[in-house]
Order: structure tokens, then C-alpha cells, then sequence
């Protein structure tokens, strides 16, 4: 059976760094300003680029530990100086994807209601989305901090679906790692994952999911022609 006219989601949930925008230029100066203010040597970006995908708290964690010794007190220090530094470069190299502005024009013409469920904090969430000028294509915005836990626990996508007026098994998650197929199969919501995010340092191939894609505007090969012409 092809692949093609499989799904039928009445919503589409996105994950943001690595599947919407390419933020790692800027994740990567923020980070390295930070572990230079702090005295430590820097990180390459491929480093880092492996880092991403817990929120920032699990970055700076990984930026001060990986091969190095840091105390929990270090830990908090460091996430403050990263907010700082971030807060001022967020967005300034951020590259949108290609075919990620076509996708989101084409399903927002079809009526679908879209959704960005990240682990990016609120505060670098928003300002990153409207700098991008992509902020007015998605109905709701769940970030790392709008609840206690972030992906892939499921209660972040069910928060999403909620707010969409959907329930999880009706919609479809977009995302780049583990975090956003965990997060989705446990919401029993079906996922598909882009092959050039960022994953953790994780073969996104080995990663269990409804398909793989080359380009964002792939995901429209997994919806039925039929039913995006009727939406």
C-alpha cells in the first residue's frame, strides 16, 4: 500500500528546532559565550548540534559535563549566563528549512489547525517564532516550560490537541527525534520525522515512526490528496 494516501489528521502538531527552523548557529554562539564567560574551553557546533533536543537546561547540562566535571551549582549558574546570551542572539542566524513555509501555507489553505509543541522555552518560543515571521500559521504554541514536564512525555501533545479541539489519535506530529516519536506514541497520535534535524546524535532512521522525510514538504506525500483537496 503506498504511503500516500495513509493519513487523514483533522490537526498537525510541529516540533520547532530542527524540524521548522535550523537554530543551531545560534543555540551554538549562546553556548559558547556562555562556556567562555565561564572559563571553559568551547564546544564545536557538530558537538553541540548533538546536544539539542531536551530544552536548554539539558544542553548547558551537556555543554558543561560532557568530557569535564561541574557541580549542580555550576549547572544553575551556567543555564542563567546561557539564557542571557541566548536572549540576545535567538534568532539571528535561525534559518528557516526549505519547504517548511510552503508546507504550512498549503495546510493552513486546507483548514487544518497547526500546533508547535517544542522544548524551547516560552520566552525564546514566541519572540523566535515571530522573528521568523512564522508565528501567525499556528493556533496554539505548548513550550518547554508551559508544563512541568516537556517531550516526550505525552501530556505536552495532549495539552496541544486539547487546545486544538482535537483528540490525540486525529492528529499528526512533525518532528526530528526520539523525543517527538515518544512523545507522540504515547499520545497514540501517528509521527513523522524529518531526516536532517537534529536527533540527539541519533540515526533518525533507527528511530520508530509512521515515515521519514527528505524535505518538510515530504509530509504531504503521508496525507490523502483527496482529503487535502476537500479540507
Amino acid at each position: 500500500m503506498s504511503a500516500r494516501a495513509r493519513l487523514s489528521p483533522r490537526a498537525v502538531l510541529f516540533d520547532l528546532d530542527g524540524t521548522l527552523l535550523d537554530t543551531i548557529a545560534d543555540l551554538a554562539d549562546a553556548a559558547n559565550l556562555m562556556l567562555a564567560e565561564l572559563g571553559r574551553p568551547a564546544r564545536s557546533q557538530d558537538e553541540i548540534h548533538s546536544f539539542v533536543g531536551k530544552g536548554i537546561p539539558n544542553l548547558v547540562r551537556r555543554c558543561m559535563t560532557e568530557g569535564a566535571a561541574a557541580s549542580e551549582d555550576e549547572i544553575d549558574t551556567a543555564v542563567g549566563v546561557f539564557r542571557q546570551h541566548y536572549a540576545r542572539v535567538n534568532g539571528v542566524r535561525t534559518r528557516i528549512y526549505p519547504g517548511v513555509t510552503e508546507l504550512l501555507g498549503t495546510l493552513r489553505a486546507c483548514g487544518l489547525p497547526l500546533a508547535v509543541v517544542t522544548n524551547k522555552a516560552e520566552a525564546f518560543t514566541l519572540p523566535l517564532l515571530a522573528r521568523m515571521d512564522i508565528a501567525h500559521y499556528f493556533d496554539t504554541v505548548v513550550s518547554g516550560d508551559t508544563l512541568p514536564v516537556k517531550k516526550p512525555d505525552p501530556a505536552v501533545v495532549h495539552l496541544a490537541c486539547e487546545r486544538l479541539g482535537v483528540s490525540a489519535a486525529e492528529a499528526l506530529m512533525i518532528g526530528d527525534s526520539a523525543n517527538d516519536a515518544f512523545a507522540a506514541r504515547g499520545a497514540g497520535m501517528p509521527v513523522l520525522l524529518v531526516s536532517y534535524g537534529y536527533s540527539e546524535g541519533v540515526p533518525v532512521d533507527t528511530i520508530e515512526c509512521d515515515g521519514l522525510l527528505s524535505t518538510a514538504l515530504d509530509a504531504l506525500d503521508y496525507l490523502a490528496l483527496d482529503y487535502i483537496r476537500r479540507a
